[in-house]
């Protein structure tokens, strides 16, 4: 295979006394007889997403690496030195269970102290929303988790949080790339200065767990929940550091932990991929709750912010619920205790986000709140509550199975989640209802809307420009109806321009840019599509509503909207 100038130029920069000897042998291992590597290696730089910099680990600018984290970390001290030249400088890292994030964690503790900024380390990996939550707590400007999240085990990653807790967001996201690009690897400080790494660990973990405990707790009686059985699984993650301690000290006795997940792995033996917006995830868990009679599973992604529910349905059979159920059962139960303690003043709001059911609207409807509506991340919900502090925020989430509780944390926490939903499961047992039924009571209320995603995998330099190409035909060729229903209103958020094709009217989308394009059907029924921001994938995000008149056409209606939306898949001839 012929390797293109470019990328031999980008290689062999790699080849110089900036990087050790390990580095150097494996570029000529790639150059020599793995071509094909070396090009995904170093065909680009790896790029801010959603998430912040997630990527396969290894050698190149495209990769996971000493170096790659090390230029961030650098151009991110530099950027903290014009931001607040004249304070004492302080960052908390946190890192979870994958390959080399322990590592990497010190790596970048060794850089941050190597320019004189005093370093805040977990010693031992810590589930992502508790280094939100210490940033705030130690009032640090910045904070570091190194994580991949839920992908595969070859992967980790870097988010970077602000001095809000939240992670960052326009402008200084970009500010922060231009100062990592306007350097060269050797101007990386390497050298520690030790006596500024300062390792933390009890603090802050009683710290959390009494936060948690304050803002996700509400006078369950001792009595329901000691009945409720809970089946919990850690996935090999880091919430084990953490979800235990709080479901304990709440009160919850009847803890049931998947033993064999239990200790975390970042090969993640157990599971194909420790997504619990997989469903396989969760089959052990499963199996677990029906051998011992089970109310409720949790299963957590490796860094604790996302997390997957499964409840028995009225026929007593366990169900996995999607992301966009868990949020509307968790965002509505909190709306009613918001209201019956006379919390409500109209001055509140609660987070969604443009792919999310559009269900959030008609529970803030109802309640006389704001929903505040921004892009795919956390890290926008967070920016609204930075930006409207006279406002409170109750409550919010995503479809991907991420959920926020409250203000202390500023990213999705399966944490604070975990003991919410269990905290709406036990009172429902303890009532004679049940989370299923609490769910399909929403339904009769609101009206029964129903989401699905897929995902379409493209892998390396063909893949990204198929993606592209397919989202470039979406734009320029729209389709005008979909499955006998009429397309009704476009929005572009690259160009931040909506069309209302019943008039002809254009309007203006006052959300940030992003290649994220939604469709609107004449029967409510909403398309989104856009491609990841941490994988190599699109998604298609489907969203379709009927009326749900009685419990007893719960089935039928599902079954209908489920058949609606393989329909819209098949006419838009896409991979399910």
């Amino acid at each position: 295979m012929h390797i293109e100038q470019h990328i031999l130029d980008q290689a062999n920069a790699w080849m110089t006394s900036t990087f050790d000897q390990e580095t150097q042998q494996e570029i000529e291992r790639m150059i020599t007889s793995a071509p094909k590597e070396l090009e995904d290696a170093f065909y680009k730089n790896l790029e801010f997403g959603t998430g912040g910099m997630r990527g396969i680990m290894g050698v190149g600018t495209n990769r996971i690496n000493k170096y790659t984290l090390g230029k961030n970390t650098q151009g991110l001290s530099n950027y903290l030195k014009k931001c607040f030249p004249e304070e004492v400088l302080k960052v908390a890292i946190a890192y979870d269970c994958r390959h080399n994030s322990n590592t990497l964690a010190k790596v970048v503790a060794d850089v941050f102290s190597a320019n004189g900024i005093h370093v805040y380390l977990f010693s031992e990996l810590r589930p992502t929303p508790e280094l939100s939550f210490a940033l705030k707590y130690l009032k640090c400007h910045v904070g570091i988790v190194l994580t991949a999240s839920h992908n595969p085990p070859e992967y980790n990653g870097y988010k970077v949080y602000w001095q809000d807790g939240g992670q960052i967001v326009p402008p200084q996201d970009g500010e922060i790339i231009k100062e990592i690009e306007s350097l060269d690897y050797n101007a990386i400080q390497f050298s520690a200065n030790e006596e500024l790494i300062h390792y933390i660990d009890t603090e802050i973990d009683e710290a959390f767990v009494k936060s948690t405990i304050e803002n996700a707790s509400f006078n369950t009686p001792k009595e329901a929940k000691e009945n409720l059985k809970i089946v919990y699984t850690s996935l090999h993650g880091t919430s084990i550091k953490a979800i235990p301690a709080v479901l304990t000290e709440a009160g919850y006795t009847d803890l049931n932990i998947v033993k064999e997940q239990e200790i975390p792995d970042g090969s993640f033996p157990t599971v194909k991929s420790p997504n619990p917006e997989e469903p396989e995830a969760l089959t052990m868990a499963l199996e677990l709750a029906e051998k011992i009679g089970g109310d409720i599973v949790v299963g957590t992604d490796p860094d604790s912010d996302r997390l997957g529910v499964a409840v028995r349905d009225n026929d007593g059979k366990m169900i996995l619920l999607n992301g966009n159920q868990t949020m509307v059962i968790m965002t509505a139960y909190l709306l009613e205790q918001w209201k019956r303690a006379k919390k409500l003043s109209g001055n509140e709001f609660i987070g969604s986000t443009i792919v999310s059911t559009p269900m959030m609207l008609e529970l803030a409807s109802a309640y006389e709140v704001e929903c505040k509506v921004g892009l795919t991340g956390f890290k926008w919900i967070a920016k609204f509550i930075k930006d409207f502090p006279n406002q409170k925020f109750i409550g919010g989430g995503e479809e991907s199975f991420g959920f926020m509780v409250g203000d202390a944390v500023r990213d999705k926490d399966a944490v604070a989640a975990t003991l919410l939903i269990c905290e709406i499961a036990a009172q429902a047992k303890a009532s004679g209802s049940s989370l299923f039924r609490e769910l399909q009571n929403l339904y009769l209320d609101y009206g029964f809307y129903k989401e699905h995603l897929i995902s379409i995998t493209k892998k390396g330099i063909e893949g990204a420009n198929e993606i592209k190409q397919m989202m470039i035909d979406l734009r320029e060729n729209p389709m005008k109806s979909i499955n006998g229903q009429r397309v009704i209103c476009i929005e572009d958020y690259q160009t931040s321009k909506g069309k209302d094709l019943m008039n002809n009217e254009t309007f203006e989308i006052t959300i940030p840019k992003s290649n994220v394009l939604i469709y609107y059907l004449e029967d409510g029924s909403k398309i989104c599509a856009r491609p990841s921001g941490t994988e190599p994938k699109i998604k298609f995000y489907f969203s379709v509503n009927a009326p749900l008149e009685s419990i007893a056409k719960y089935q039928e209606v599902e079954e209908q909207l489920n058949q609606k939306i393989q329909d819209i898949i098949s006419e838009m001839q896409l991979i399910n």
